[in-house]
């Protein structure tokens, strides 16, 4: 049942972010980067803490926090 639990979640989580960042189109570099960062940081963290609350929130602030920064750190 957990693992049916988890896929679930995990499929939810994946679809979110392809949806969510089809409308990133017509936003600025950095915020596209911010906004694939919190993305991907979501579905990280829920995939890492089983799906809990905490974990999906998270990490997408540490994954839009990444993001934002991704010039400073490639430059």
């Amino acid at each position: 049942m957990k693992t049916m639990q988890r896929s679930t979640v995990s499929s939810v989580l994946i679809v979110t972010l392809v949806v969510a960042l089809g409308g990133c189109a017509g936003m600025s570099t950095q915020n596209k980067n911010t906004a694939i960062g919190a993305g991907a940081g979501g579905v990280a963290g829920g995939v890492l803490s089983g799906g809990s609350t905490l974990g999906i929130v998270g990490g997408a602030a540490v994954g839009g926090l990444l993001g934002h920064q991704w010039e400073r750190i490639t430059d």
